[in-house]
C-alpha cells in the first residue's frame, strides 16, 4: 500500500462577519497517496480554492484535520507550518506570483536561497532549460508572456524538489496553446520527479490527465473517482 502525504478528515471552514457566518467547506474528507495525481474541480463558489489552502497549510479549518506529510497542520502554528511548506511543498497559481524586480533566474532561485542553500545557478537554468526558457533567464516578468511566466513559474515550483506539488487553475490565465504546452509540462516533469500532484481546476480536459477527480458543490464533495490515468509513483 502507498504512503500517504496528505490526509484530511471532516475538514470545515467557517467565515465568520459579525453574526453572520458563511460555511466555505463542509465535512469534507480524503487522502492521497505518495506519487499520485489528484484534481479537485466544481463551480465558483464550491469550496476547491479554500480546499486547497487548508490543504497546503496556508489557513487552518474551522474544525476538521489535515496530516501533510506526517505533519498535523491544524495544530501547528503558522511559522511551523511555513516551514513545512518550505520543505515538502512546491506551488504553481493562476496568477504566477512572480516577484517583478526579479529575472525568471532569480524568481527561480529564490525557494532554495530562503532556506539558505549555495551552489544552486546550475539547477535553477537546468530548470529554465527543462520549461523551454534557456535563453530568457535575464528577462525579467514584464518582458515575458503569460505562458513564459507560468512556466518560470513551474520551474520554481519544482526547484526544491518538493514532495507534493499544489497547482490553483495552473492554465486559467493562458490561451488555448499555452495551456496545452503548460500542461504538458507540467505532467512531464511532474511525472519525472515522482512528485504527488494536487491541482484544482475548471477545466475538466485537464482534470481527465490525473488519476483522480475529486468534485465539489456547495462546501461539500459530492463525488469522486478514478480515471484510469496510471500512476508513475
Amino acid at each position: 500500500m502507498s504512503e500517504l502525504v496528505l490526509q484530511c478528515a471532516q475538514l470545515s471552514k467557517v467565515y465568520k462577519s459579525g453574526e453572520r457566518s458563511l460555511t466555505v467547506l463542509n465535512d469534507v474528507s480524503f487522502e492521497v497517496a505518495t506519487g499520485t495525481s489528484v484534481a479537485i474541480i466544481g463551480p465558483s463558489g464550491s469550496g476547491k480554492t479554500t480546499l486547497l489552502g487548508l490543504c497546503a497549510g496556508l489557513d487552518v479549518p474551522s474544525s476538521g484535520t489535515i496530516s501533510l506529510m506526517g505533519f498535523k497542520l491544524n495544530s501547528m502554528s503558522e511559522d511551523d507550518r511555513a516551514y513545512v511548506r518550505n520543505q515538502f511543498v512546491g506551488f504553481v497559481f493562476q496568477n504566477f506570483q512572480l516577484l517583478p524586480t526579479l529575472t525568471a533566474l532569480e524568481n527561480v532561485m529564490i525557494p532554495l536561497e530562503l532556506r539558505g542553500e549555495k551552489n544552486i545557478l546550475s539547477k535553477a537554468k537546468d530548470l529554465l532549460g527543462r520549461v523551454g526558457l534557456g535563453d530568457r533567464l535575464h528577462h525579467y516578468p514584464t518582458q515575458l508572456s503569460g505562458g513564459e511566466q507560468q512556466r518560470v513559474a513551474m520551474a520554481r515550483a519544482f526547484m526544491t524538489s518538493p514532495r507534493i506539488l499544489f497547482a490553483d487553475e495552473p492554465t486559467g490565465n493562458l490561451d488555448e496553446e499555452n495551456a496545452e504546452q503548460i500542461t504538458r509540462l507540467l505532467f512531464e516533469i511532474n511525472r519525472e520527479a515522482k512528485t504527488t500532484l494536487v491541482l484544482v481546476t475548471h477545466n475538466l480536459e485537464l482534470a481527465e490527465k490525473t488519476e483522480r477527480v475529486l468534485q465539489m458543490k456547495g462546501g461539500h464533495l459530492v463525488n469522486e473517482r478514478l480515471t484510469g490515468v496510471a500512476t508513475h509513483a
